[in-house]
């Protein structure tokens, strides 16, 4: 067993209070789930209008910078998330946990996860419409725009099995900071080990299904408002398929991390 810091639980302990908070929430009664599934896509929103700022403000730095600046304010979603408390369907696809020791059944599981992603897409939704009403996007005499919609046209241009494998990788990270965070002690030891594995997936360009439901919108809107240039391969119908692969993708990335901590620290007990 690895040794823990005063400010971190043990990885076991950790995979207890994993098991016991999937657990709960999957029981919870749907009002609530809707309730706190809309927040959380709302939460990543303003993530996502974070990376957008940042992507617009770092254009002349070097692409790597650039790409780490806008992962660290889009780290802002997550943090609001895990401190605040909200129900986001990627961290949930750790419910395999509790899954694979029988405390749930797999209608809990999916039932959770449906109301979830869909109150995710609400919450992102209507933090979109209303940025766009704001006119956060007209920021930087339209930096902000360009940069959404750069963003959006770069999900939308990927194939399916890029957006399915880049969906497995965002998810390990994202969930690997759900993991952490749990084993932190205190809020500022949370905010610690949310960010670098989220500005990770951010600025290596991995799919994040949820992120994804304001990103996407967010720069299709932004073209609509400003008239610029539509690129090529940027459409709703694009970002449909980009959703889809890029769920699929997050089930197998945070559903398979949760069931080899399973199989290491809680099979059998």
């Amino acid at each position: 067993m690895a040794d823990a810091s005063p400010a971190m639980e043990t990885p076991d302990g950790i995979a207890s209070a994993i098991s016991d908070t999937c657990a709960e929430k999957a029981t919870l009664p749907t009002g609530n789930m809707i309730g706190l599934g809309v927040l959380a896509g709302a939460y990543i929103g303003f993530g996502s209008l974070m990376a957008a700022l940042l992507g617009a403000g770092a254009a002349d730095l070097p692409y790597g910078l650039a790409q780490i600046a806008a992962g660290i304010g889009f780290s802002l979603g997550l943090i609001l998330v895990i401190l605040a408390g909200a129900e986001l369907f990627t961290g949930n696809t750790l419910m395999t946990l509790p899954l694979a020791r029988g405390r749930i059944g797999i209608g809990q599981l999916a039932r959770a996860w449906c109301v979830v992603w869909i109150a995710n897409f609400i919450g992102a939704l209507s933090l979109v419409a209303l940025a766009l009403a704001a006119g956060v996007h007209l920021a930087g005499d339209g930096a902000v725009a360009t940069s959404a919609i750069d963003i959006a046209a770069g999900k939308a241009s990927k194939p399916a099995l890029g957006i399915l494998a880049s969906g497995i990788l965002a998810n390990v990270l994202v969930c690997l900071a759900v993991w952490m965070a749990a084993g932190a002690k205190s809020a500022v030891d949370k905010v610690a080990v949310i960010v670098p594995p989220v500005a990770a997936f951010v600025a290596l360009g991995l799919e994040h299904s949820i992120a994804n439901m304001s990103l996407l919108p967010l720069g299709l809107l932004a073209q609509m408002t400003t008239g610029a240039a539509l690129p090529a391969g940027l459409s709703w119908g694009a970002a449909g398929i980009n959703l889809l692969w890029s769920t699929l993708g997050n089930i197998i990335g945070g559903g398979a991390l949760g069931l080899v901590y399973w199989a290491v620290y809680l099979r059998g007990k």
